[in-house]
């Protein structure tokens, strides 16, 4: 009777060791982790934002166009930290942001498209996460319809929703409130650009699919806006 338990036992040690060796990874085998955005091939710092500016809120106001010709002056580190802070930057030890969310939920992700590059914005420490080196604008354009203004702004801002963030507490009503928003992050960009006299387009005539191909963006992250800026030629 012992010898027979043992037996079961030793049986049982065995078979939860092959079970577990052919659940779990062999230590020769590499896991395969997807590349994210805090894994970016490189972390451009950017300036901090001036929060005095010589330009009222009403000055803005009164000034912002739609503008799609724009001179070959590229666009400073600084006025680039200017505007993705207007978009989705932290105003506080909370995490609270420029534009105002739904449940403070935050879905809106901004990348930058220039020359260099594709960056991702990340809002925590006001950084940029570069995707890729390559020159995706004329990809980028041809996803924009042929739009001229992408292909020759020297930046284009991409503004991305995730709606599975807000619809976690909101369900159905998640899509509304994440176009809200958009709208909201767009227009602050808009009127920074105002007050920095650069010249910038809100787009919405884009096909989604081929925006994200050309970022190289998650599948979840739905473009809201493409908006092209520059210096006003």
């Amino acid at each position: 009777m012992r010898r027979a338990v043992v037996a079961i036992l030793v049986f049982i040690i065995i078979a939860s060791t092959l079970v577990t060796w052919a659940i779990l990874p062999h230590e020769s085998e590499p896991v395969f982790m997807p590349l994210s955005r805090s894994a970016a091939v490189e972390v451009v710092a950017l300036p901090k934002p001036v929060l005095k500016g010589n330009v009222s809120v009403e000055e803005a106001l009164q000034n912002r166009r739609s503008v799609r010709e724009y001179t070959d002056a590229a666009i400073s580190l600084g006025e680039l930290s200017q505007l993705l802070w207007a978009a989705q930057g932290v105003t506080n030890a909370q995490g609270f942001r420029t534009a105002p969310s739904a449940g403070a939920l935050y879905p809106l992700d901004v990348y930058a498209v220039n020359a260099t590059g594709v960056y991702h914005y990340n809002t925590q420490n006001h950084s940029l996460g570069r995707i890729t080196s390559t020159n995706v604008q004329e990809n980028l354009t041809k996803a924009a319809l042929g739009q001229s203004a992408v292909r020759t702004a020297p930046l284009v801002l991409v503004i991305t929703g995730v709606y599975e963030r807000t619809a976690a507490k909101y369900g159905d009503r998640a899509e509304r409130y994440v176009h809200l928003e958009a709208g909201h992050a767009a227009q602050n960009v808009l009127l920074e650009c105002a007050a920095l006299g650069l010249g910038a387009v809100p787009i919405g005539a884009f096909d989604d699919a081929r925006v994200q191909a050309a970022l190289g963006i998650p599948g979840d992250h739905q473009p809201l806006y493409v908006i092209p800026i520059g210096h006003i030629s």
